[in-house]
């Protein structure tokens, strides 16, 4: 009886064994392994985030310029009244207290007063941001589904003289400097041909709200618009050839052309859906990468937004509102570099499963 117990226990163990047995519940479950890939990508972007606060109190402590001394000059104030402006603002403090006061105030929302608009920083940052999600979300449509279409396209018809117009092209955009492009723009359809405005994002004497006020505002909206999506489709045009021709070899696509199935069917329902998943991680680069980068064109064509407000507080210097200005523009950077880690994870069973 004792050597069919232990046989039995030993086949138990092998049964056990061939099954996963106790490696199989060891093992933590898939949602404990997403948990712990969460925690460490908000984390990572929770300390980018500290670093970037970091830097950029110190980094514009070095830059040239007294915002004390300019406000001077221009309301030729008294050594004294300039002593009492300094006191104002904080700067007669220690470095290192500017900073803690600088790190508390970031965490109960009060990013200081600006030393130009006599404002405080987070209302102008309210106030001015709209516009520039207005001008940076309608040139991220245009550019992602015009650079995307025109890939596809591409790749599918390699070697042919629409590859080769889209690609040459796109190539071109990409190297040009955004400023020079927005300049030209500038000068050819509102100095020379006079069809579009200068720059703003309203005309004068155009009330807010009704159709006249929308259409005002896309007409200002078209030369900004046409710079930003000039310079960045053509990422996503490279991108995406690159992408489906490598899925173009692909066995499941002959398994599709075997089964009888158009070619824009092959292409659109098979082809293009796989192609997709490399420009995930740039899209949600390149929406973040937007509003920082707006600063050029929102600066060429006088666009109120952000850019703008980022330029007038480097001219200034305004360090509340440079600080401010530049903890968002990081902010969305890694804010979207998190959203693309975490989606494209979604997308990709390859990853999920690592």
């Amino acid at each position: 009886m004792s050597v069919n117990a232990e046989t039995q226990a030993e086949e138990q163990k092998l049964k056990s064994g061939a099954s996963g047995g106790p490696d199989d519940t060891d093992a933590p479950p898939a949602g404990q392994y997403y948990l712990n890939y969460l925690l460490r990508k908000v984390g990572g972007a929770l300390i980018s985030l500290l670093m970037v606060v970091v830097l950029g109190f110190f980094a514009f402590r070095i830059l040239p310029g007294d915002p004390v001394q300019k406000i001077a000059r221009e309301r030729q104030m008294s050594p004294e009244q300039m002593a009492q402006l300094r006191a104002e603002y904080g700067l007669d403090k220690p470095v290192l207290v500017q900073f803690w006061d600088y790190l508390v105030g970031i965490f109960t929302g009060n990013l200081g007063t600006s030393y130009v608009y006599k404002q405080s920083v987070s209302s102008l940052i309210a106030e001015y941001a709209w516009p520039t999600l207005l001008l940076t979300g309608t040139a991220a449509i245009l550019a992602i589904s015009l650079g995307l279409w025109m890939g596809q396209l591409a790749a599918w018809k390699r070697g042919s003289l629409f590859d080769k117009l889209t690609t040459s092209t796109s190539l071109i955009f990409w190297s040009v400097p955004t400023f020079w492009l927005a300049l030209l723009l500038l000068m050819v359809f509102s100095g020379r041909l006079q069809w579009l405005p200068t720059g703003g994002m309203v005309s004068p004497g155009i009330e807010p709200g009704g159709i006249d006020y929308m259409l005002d505002v896309a007409k200002h909206l078209i030369l900004p618009v046409i710079t930003m999506t000039a310079v960045v489709y053509a990422q996503y045009l490279m991108v995406m050839r690159a992408s489906l021709l490598g899925e173009m070899s692909a066995d499941y696509l002959t398994t599709a052309r075997a089964k009888g199935l158009r070619e824009d069917d092959v292409r659109l329902k098979h082809a293009v859906p796989n192609a997709l998943l490399p420009t995930v991680t740039l899209v949600f680069m390149h929406i973040g990468g937007l509003i920082a980068g707006a600063l050029t064109v929102e600066t060429v064509f006088s666009w109120p937004g952000l850019g703008k407000l980022t330029y007038e507080a480097i001219s200034g210097p305004d360090l509340p509102l440079l600080q401010g200005t530049f903890v968002v523009f990081s902010a969305a950077i890694i804010i979207m570099n998190l959203l693309a880690d975490l989606v494209y994870r979604q997308l990709d069973p390859r990853v999920r499963r690592a």
